[in-house]
C-alpha cells in the first residue's frame, strides 16, 4: 500500500508525464498479459510493471525469464546504483534538449536564409516549421523500434542518422534540400522525446520519480527557449549554417557520452536473458506482423485523431495547449521584429541579432520557475488531500478525482493573458526593453503550468493506454500549430502593430481561460458520457 500511495502523490510520474510527442505505447506493453487485440491490452493496463522488484527477500538464482528473480536481481534497472541512474537520466535529458534546441536555433537566421536562397521571409521560416512537424511524426517510428529492440536502440540508432541529416541541412545548396533534411532530422531525433519518460519509469521507483519527471516536463520547453539565445550570436558571427553545426557538435558530444547506456526496458532485458540462458521467454504482449503496426498506429495516430473529433475533454484541452504552444513559436519570429526592428514600419529597440536572441532567456527562466512552482503546488494541494484521505482510512490505491490536477492550469489561465497584454503595450520605444522582456517569465510559467495539468488530467481521466492516445492527440495539435503560426506572425505584426497583434493573441487566451475552470466544475459529468472512460 505504501508504494501505491507514493505513486499517486507524485506530481511528476514519468509514466504519466509524456513529452510533447505523447507516445507511450512502448512503455505500456509490459503491463498487459499476452493478448491478441488492442482491446485486450487496454483491459490489462492496470497491471503493475515492476511487481517483483518491490518484493523483499534474498537474491535468487536465475531460473526464469518470466520476471525478475527478486529485489537483488542485478539486471533490474530499479536496483542500479545511484550513479548509473543519474548518468542515464542526464544522458537522455541531454539528447532531448539537443532535439528541441534544434527546432529554434535556426530561427535567428531567417533573414539570411531568405537572402541566400532568394525566397520570401515567410518561406525562410519553413526550416523551423518542418522540423517541428518532424518532431510530431517521430513516435510512429520510435514506438515500434523501442518495443522490438528496446529503448536503448531508440537513443543510439536514431540519433546518428538525425545528425547526418543535420549535416546535410548545413551543407544544403538548395532550399528544397534544406527543408527535406530539416524535416528528417526532426523526425529521427524525436525518438528520445517519445520514450524518455518510459526510461525514467524503468529506473526510478515511484517515490523517487519527482525530480526525473520534472526534468522531462521541462525539457520540451527549455530547448526551444535556449535555441535562439545561442543561435543569435552564431548567426551574427558565423552565419546560419553554423546553427546546424551547433546542433551537430552538441549532438555528437551527447551521443558519445551516451554510448555506455544500458537497456532499461524490462521486457527486452528478460527476452535477452531467456535467449542467453535458454529459458522460456516472457509473454509477448504486442501482436506481431501487421497487427503490431496496427496497434502502434492506433495508439499514436488513429485513436488520437478520433479522440480530438469526439472527446470534448481532449478537444478543448488540446486546442488550449496547442494555442499556447503556437504563441511560444510565434515569438521566434515576433521577437526579431520587436527587438531588432528590421522593418521601417516597426522601429522599437534596434538590437543586433545576438542581443535579440538573449531575450529568449526570459522564457527559459520562466520554465525553470514553473517547474519549481508545479512541484510546490502539487505538494500543497494534491498530495495534501491524498494524505488526508489516507489518514481518514481512505483507499490508498486509487488517485484523487482528475479535477484535482487542474490547479496549475487554473493559475496559468490567468497568467497567460496578463503576460501577453503586458508585452503588447510595453514594447514601445519610450519604455525600457527590460519591461516587455520581463513579461516572458509569466508567459513561460503559464504555458508550462497549463501543459503539466493537461497531461496529468488526461492520464488520470483515461488511464495509461488510452491516456497515451489522448496525450498523443494533444501533441499532434500542439506541433501542427507550432509549425503553422510562425508562418504568418510577421505579416500580422506588420499589419496590426506590436500592441494589437499581441493583444489579439491575448484576447484568444481570455476566450480559452474558462476551459480548466469548466472542467473542474463539470468534469465528472463530461467524463461520464465518454466512450473511453
Amino acid at each position: 500500500m505504501a508504494e501505491s500511495r507514493d505513486e499517486h502523490q507524485l506530481p511528476f510520474n514519468t509514466e504519466n508525464m509524456s513529452p510533447p510527442t505523447g507516445s507511450e505505447a512502448s512503455s505500456l506493453s509490459e503491463r498487459a498479459p499476452a493478448a491478441a487485440s488492442i482491446a485486450d491490452l487496454e483491459k490489462a493496463e492496470t497491471q503493475t510493471t515492476h511487481r517483483s522488484a518491490r518484493s523483499r527477500g534474498p537474491a535468487q538464482r536465475i531460473t526464469t525469464a518470466q520476471d525478475w528473480t527478486g529485489p537483488d536481481d542485478l539486471e533490474n534497472p530499479l536496483g542500479w546504483s545511484l550513479g548509473w541512474k543519474a548518468y542515464t537520466t542526464v544522458m537522455i535529458a541531454l539528447q532531448c534538449i539537443t532535439s528541441t534546441f534544434g527546432s529554434s536555433v535556426i530561427s535567428p537566421g531567417t533573414q539570411e536564409i531568405a537572402e541566400h536562397f532568394h525566397v520570401s521571409t515567410t518561406a525562410a521560416i519553413l526550416p523551423l516549421s518542418v522540423y517541428v512537424i518532424g518532431l510530431a511524426l517521430g513516435p510512429v517510428i520510435s514506438a515500434p523500434l523501442s518495443e522490438t529492440f528496446g529503448r536503448r536502440s531508440v537513443y543510439l540508432l536514431l540519433f546518428p542518422p538525425s545528425l547526418l541529416f543535420t549535416l546535410g541541412a548545413g551543407l544544403s545548396r538548395s532550399f528544397g534540400s534544406l527543408l527535406v533534411c530539416r524535416m528528417l532530422a526532426g523526425t529521427l531525433c524525436s525518438g528520445c522525446l517519445a520514450v524518455g519518460a518510459g526510461s525514467m519509469s524503468d529506473i526510478w521507483p515511484p517515490r523517487h520519480r519527482a525530480a526525473a519527471g520534472a526534468l522531462f516536463t521541462l525539457v520540451p520547453f527549455l530547448g526551444p527557449a535556449l535555441g535562439p539565445s545561442v543561435g543569435g550570436y552564431v548567426v551574427q558571427e558565423k552565419g546560419w549554417r553554423w546553427t546546424q553545426w551547433c546542433i551537430l557538435f552538441l549532438g555528437a558530444f551527447t551521443y558519445l557520452l551516451a554510448l555506455p547506456q544500458k537497456e532499461t526496458y524490462k521486457k527486452i532485458i528478460l527476452q535477452r536473458r531467456a535467449k542467453k540462458l535458454n529459458l522460456p521467454p516472457p509473454p509477448n504482449t504486442i501482436p506481431s506482423g501487421l497487427a503490431r503496426m496496427r496497434f502502434f498506429l492506433t495508439v499514436s495516430l488513429f485513436r488520437p485523431i478520433h479522440m480530438i473529433l469526439t472527446e470534448p475533454i481532449v478537444s478543448f484541452l488540446s486546442v488550449y495547449t496547442a494555442f499556447n504552444f503556437s504563441v511560444l513559436f510565434c515569438f521566434f519570429t515576433a521577437f526579431p521584429v520587436v527587438y531588432e526592428s528590421p522593418y521601417p514600419d516597426i522601429q522599437i529597440y534596434h538590437f543586433n541579432t545576438g542581443e535579440a536572441g538573449l531575450v529568449f532567456l526570459g522564457l527559459g527562466i520562466g520554465n525553470l520557475l514553473a517547474t519549481a512552482a508545479s512541484i510546490g503546488l502539487d505538494r500543497a494541494t494534491y498530495q495534501k488531500k491524498f494524505g488526508q484521505r489516507i489518514a481518514n482510512g481512505g483507499d490508498s490505491t486509487k488517485p484523487l478525482p482528475p479535477e484535482e490536477r487542474l490547479i496549475n492550469a487554473k493559475i496559468g489561465s490567468f497568467l497567460l493573458p496578463v503576460s501577453l497584454f503586458w508585452f503588447a503595450w510595453t514594447a514601445r520605444p519610450d519604455i525600457h526593453w527590460i519591461v516587455p522582456t520581463l513579461a516572458t517569465l509569466p508567459f513561460a510559467m503559464a504555458n508550462l503550468l497549463v501543459f503539466v495539468s493537461t497531461v496529468l488530467y488526461l492520464i488520470d481521466t483515461y488511464g495509461a493506454l488510452v491516456g497515451a492516445s489522448a496525450v498523443a492527440a494533444n501533441g499532434i495539435l500542439r506541433y501542427i500549430a507550432g509549425a503553422v503560426f510562425p508562418l504568418f506572425t510577421v505579416q500580422m505584426y506588420r499589419a496590426m502593430g506590436v500592441g494589437w497583434a499581441t493583444s489579439l493573441l491575448a484576447f484568444v487566451t481570455v476566450a480559452l481561460l474558462p476551459i480548466p475552470w469548466v472542467l473542474a466544475a463539470y468534469g465528472p459529468k463530461i467524463r461520464g458520457r465518454s466512450r473511453y472512460t
